[in-house]
């Protein structure tokens, strides 16, 4: 069975973008990766514009700014030691097929600006924000050297499977 992922968008300047499609991708790069064998999952995703991440990003972590994106994760799989890869979600079976991973943001005019200001393409940058918010839901993060690291790593080399070049070359 394959994952399931719902994709809301709340403002039209999405349209010309499927997110859908490119968060599948980024998913299914990211499960053969890490040979994720426990699903299927299911994500949500927000597609919103700044004014709504903002109010989001007050609400949750207590920031008055707009942000590229924002998870939510199921679950605290978080490893032990930092610069370790993170716990594998379990399936929950209660009547239900799918494992809920997760809730992610992402916001179009935070995003664009991030696009056009490191000369990516808007499309591989949505898919470079997306495979970061899908790994958050998986317990990676990057409070640490060792955890931002591993992540970074992880997200070149999955951006790089899919043809999409270091998204931290420039930075």
């Amino acid at each position: 069975m394959d994952n399931a992922i719902e994709v809301v968008v709340e403002d039209d300047l999405w349209k010309n973008y499927d997110l859908e499609i490119i968060a599948t991708r980024a998913f299914s790069a990211i499960e053969m990766r890490l040979g994720l064998k426990t699903g299927p999952y299911e994500l949500d995703i927000l597609a919103c514009d700044d004014a709504r991440i903002a109010i989001l990003n007050a609400e949750f972590r207590a920031k008055q700014v707009p942000t590229n994106v924002l998870s939510w994760p199921s679950f605290d799989l978080s490893p032990d030691i930092a610069g370790q890869h993170p716990l594998a979600p379990s399936v929950e079976k209660h009547g239900d097929p799918f494992t809920h991973i997760g809730d992610i943001a992402i916001a179009y005019q935070t995003c664009m600006k991030e696009a056009k200001a490191g000369g990516i393409a808007p499309q591989h940058h949505i898919t470079h924000l997306l495979i970061h918010g899908i790994l958050h839901l998986l317990g990676y993060d990057h409070e640490t050297d060792a955890d931002a690291a591993l992540m970074e790593s992880l997200e070149i080399d999955l951006l790089a499977g899919m043809g999409i070049g270091n998204p931290y070359q420039n930075v």
